[in-house]
């Protein structure tokens, strides 16, 4: 079976967009892929965090992680600071990246800008992401396409070690989001669904209470038509709410158009209030089951045993054909 590697941040509750552009995926290639998923602590640092809440947080990911039905006896499940591994590989891929290749990162120009100064690690970050992919022989990495350039980076620098050191990595492919597929803002559907964005009502999360799922929807930019159909160009607050009644129901966007033919907004909306809240109740029921037992602290335990015992082996071959330690 082909290995898959992904992770998320720990940086608050996670939201519809997380779920169905990546959590859904692993879920699904869980079934016929080895899977290793992983809560990217490290990665959230590169901004400051309060200690407590980064603990708190790492915990909740890890949580709806089972919630949404990763299961650790098919995947390994666990936390990314708990395997030395990454931190170790990722020193060794810096000395083979280059300035000007990280300089032309898209997301550090974004969370850059207007700074007369930025955090090396955010800037340095796509290369943790490459040890992240590269220490276990990963052959997919699901991802958003938002990410595309840094699995591009990740490939630039396996490439780039194997011509010096053949057979150094497995050279992984990017598992990107069907077109569709991605979820907006309900406030801003030009914009992605966003957990940092300061309108609590441009998205929903997963373990969001039925009232504030109702009134987020309910509030969600349309415009004057008041027609139902799919056109992201001409409207994307619609096309935006079609997309997430599709995915979350199973019902095609063109059965929709149909279903809905003649009706309002507000009949529509309701509809979608209903089938967000029935999708969302079994993950938020599973989820407060879990996170605060023994059995979620056993998993991570256990995942990151098992992680570390492929990431020693990956670092073994890679010191090797580096002429690393004795």
């Amino acid at each position: 079976m082909k290995r898959v590697f992904s992770g998320v941040q720990p940086t608050g509750n996670i939201h519809l967009g997380n779920y169905l552009g990546a959590l859904k995926q692993f879920v699904e290639l869980q079934e016929d892929h080895e899977c290793i998923y992983c809560i990217v602590d490290m990665h959230a640092i590169t901004v400051p965090q309060d200690p407590k809440e980064l603990k708190e947080h790492i915990l909740d990911v890890a949580a709806l992680y089972l919630a949404v039905g990763v299961d650790p006896k098919k995947s390994i499940v666990f936390v990314q600071s708990d395997v030395s591994g990454h931190a170790e590989l990722n020193w060794i891929l810096t000395c083979n990246s280059y300035t000007g290749e990280l300089s032309r990162m898209t997301q550090f120009k974004d969370k850059s800008k207007n700074k007369e100064s930025a955090p090396t690690g955010l800037f340095t970050y796509p290369v943790l992401m490459a040890a992240d992919i590269l220490l276990y022989d990963t052959d997919v990495v699901p991802v958003g396409n938002d990410q595309k350039q840094h699995i591009e980076l990740c490939r630039d620098i396996a490439g780039r070690i194997n011509s010096k050191y053949p057979n150094t990595f497995v050279m992984p492919d990017g598992r990107f989001l069907k077109a569709g597929a991605r979820i907006m803002a309900l406030d801003d559907p030009t914009k992605k669904m966003s957990k940092s964005a300061e309108n609590i009502h441009s998205r929903i999360s997963l373990l969001d209470e039925p009232s504030k799922i109702k009134k987020s929807i309910m509030k969600a930019t349309t415009d004057s038509e008041g027609i139902i159909r799919f056109d992201i160009e001409n409207k994307p607050g619609i096309s935006n709410l079609l997309n997430i009644y599709s995915v979350l129901s199973g019902e095609t966007i063109e059965d929709l158009e149909k279903k809905y033919e003649g009706k309002g907004y507000g009949d529509f909306k309701k509809d979608l209030v209903e089938v967000t809240v029935n999708a969302l109740a079994p993950i938020k029921e599973r989820y407060e089951e879990i996170r605060h037992s023994q059995e979620l602290i056993d998993i991570l335990n256990e995942g990151a045993k098992k992680a570390d015992e492929i990431a020693k082996q990956t670092l073994k071959r890679v010191k090797e054909n580096f002429g690393l330690g004795l």
